[in-house]
């Protein structure tokens, strides 16, 4: 019976890693407990483990003439990583953003191996609706490719998109930036080029073409909307400059903004209201603390000014849980935090004994002992709650300041 058949039947555990910056570049480290199938949340990489192990890991630049001399042309990020013990990882599964009618072209993807004494390919053991699954002789990196012919020939094929909002203000109003990007870059790293701009909470995923043109359209109003429109490229890095940019100027109370095709087919839209233009100034709310009109999508960090736990991006993630701990208790509901604990014990943050304890408790003293459990265990699984939390009640999340 082979590896890939003895790890599909393993409970995969989602864990938040470290991340370290240096010089502006980040890396991402967690220690395995043990074996089992690990995957993170901020890369979706996943690491099939033989034993513990420490895993640290970050993408590097592509040398895409290096690979194109092999036919090949980038298809994903492409990741370093290094290990306390390098046999320890059996598996890599790394994440594509490849469509279900893509994925029907039979050897369209594989994995470069890239280490100092030169560059190998590595057939799939088997491509699943997310993942591209190889086995690992010895750790270094690791990047999926394409075919260039089988690419060639299904040229018009689609690709899972990111829209991503980042919003900056400029003199006289604010600036939009609108990324393309494809749906398996880390987050994480393309917010940490635009830390000095907002990210929009929107609706992100789309499809689009590879090489087709595309155009954003913001109304109502005469927005001026730079490039008119521009071909969608695969964009890996590191540098994740936007696709468009729309001046905002004035500020608009509400916009409708459209990404369309060439022929003017909308192929994504988002319904946005702004933070009011005209409130006195002695009751005025600073824009940063503004509140979406119900029905949309908060602003990252969009939060009513009385209501809001101020917090520093630079904290701990357990710092940020003990800032808001006594709101965090006030607030949540008794089924979201019901829910909530069934999502940490899902992903191993708490074990069995520790739900048994906190079931018996009131909401308030539920609560309490959840959140200070979680602290208790270090910045990784204060992440977990933080992340589960957002996906739960994203209004508590924004009113505490935890996205």
């Amino acid at each position: 019976m082979n590896s890939l058949f003895l790890f599909q039947f393993q409970e995969k555990f989602s864990f938040t890693p470290e991340l370290l910056t240096e010089s502006g570049k980040t890396s991402y480290r967690f220690r395995c407990p043990g074996p089992g199938v690990f995957q993170c949340a901020l890369t979706g990489l996943v690491f099939v483990l033989a034993q513990e192990a420490e895993l640290q890991y970050n993408t590097v630049i592509w040398d895409e003439s290096l690979v194109q001399s092999a036919g090949r042309t980038a298809a994903g990020p492409l990741f370093r990583i290094e290990s306390s013990d390098d046999a320890a990882v059996r598996q890599l599964h790394l994440p594509h953003c490849e469509t279900e009618e893509a994925l029907r072209v039979d050897g369209l993807l594989s994995v470069v191996h890239i280490t100092d004494d030169g560059m190998s390919f590595l057939e799939p053991l088997e491509v699943s609706d997310t993942h591209v699954m190889v086995e690992v002789p010895h750790l270094s990196a690791f990047g999926l490719v394409w075919d260039f012919v089988r690419r060639f020939l299904n040229i018009s094929l689609q690709k899972e998109v990111q829209v991503l909002l980042f919003l900056r203000p400029i003199d006289g109003g604010k600036e939009l930036d609108v990324l393309l990007l494809p749906s398996n870059v880390p987050l994480t790293e393309v917010k940490e080029r635009h830390s000095r701009s907002k990210r929009i909470q929107a609706p992100a995923h789309c499809d689009l073409i590879v090489g087709k043109p595309y155009k954003v359209h913001c109304s109502p109003g005469n927005f001026k909307v730079q490039p008119k429109r521009s071909k969608f490229r695969l964009d890996y890095g590191p540098n994740y400059h936007p696709t468009f940019q729309v001046s905002l100027n004035p500020i608009p109370e509400s916009v409708t903004l459209t990404v369309q095709d060439e022929e003017g087919r909308v192929v994504w839209t988002y319904d946005w209201n702004l933070p009011g233009r005209n409130v006195p100034a002695e009751d005025s709310i600073p824009a940063e603390h503004s509140v979406p009109a119900e029905d949309s999508v908060p602003a990252e960090d969009s939060v009513p000014a009385e209501d809001s736990v101020p917090t520093e991006d630079a904290d701990p993630p357990e710092d940020k849980l003990l800032l808001v701990r006594t709101e965090f208790v006030k607030r949540v509901s008794d089924p979201v935090l019901n829910q909530l604990l069934d999502k940490l014990l899902e992903l191993h943050v708490i074990n069995d004994g520790e739900m048994q304890s906190l079931r018996k408790r009131g909401r308030a003293d539920r609560a309490r002992d959840a959140i200070d459990t979680v602290r208790g265990k270090g910045s990784a699984a204060s992440s977990v709650l933080m992340e589960a939390l957002w996906e739960l009640d994203p209004h508590l999340s924004t009113v505490l300041r935890l996205r």
